[in-house]
């Protein structure tokens, strides 16, 4: 990911949101929300977000399904799943948290 010192860690809960706000989506169309959706100030790499859906998949946070496009290529869609709404609730409680404290620590220095 670009900038990723300060945001190591948080692919799975932006990989999370993105999913939670357009279900059925393939690995390529979630790295571009991600880009998009932060003004081009975060790029995922693909090297790294499809081990994370793979392990979420695992983790029951997502469920994938493939499906044919018209083209007739293959491509496999992620979808949140309960434990996927649970585990984004977590995420976003533990981001919070720690920007929260960093916000703090940066007001204070």
């Amino acid at each position: 990911m670009k900038h990723a010192g300060t945001l190591q860690g948080s692919l799975d809960l932006l990989a999370l949101k993105i999913l939670s706000r357009q279900p059925k989506l393939h690995g390529y169309a979630i790295l571009t929300a991600i880009k998009v959706c932060s003004g081009d100030a975060l790029n995922a790499e693909v090297g790294s977000l499809y081990p994370a859906l793979h392990r979420m998949e695992k983790d029951g946070w997502i469920r994938a399904e493939w499906a044919e496009r018209e083209d007739g290529r293959r491509m496999r869609f992620y979808q949140l799943t309960p434990a996927g709404r649970k585990q984004l609730a977590a995420e976003e409680a533990r981001w919070h948290s720690v920007s929260s404290a960093i916000n703090r620590l940066l007001r204070e220095a």
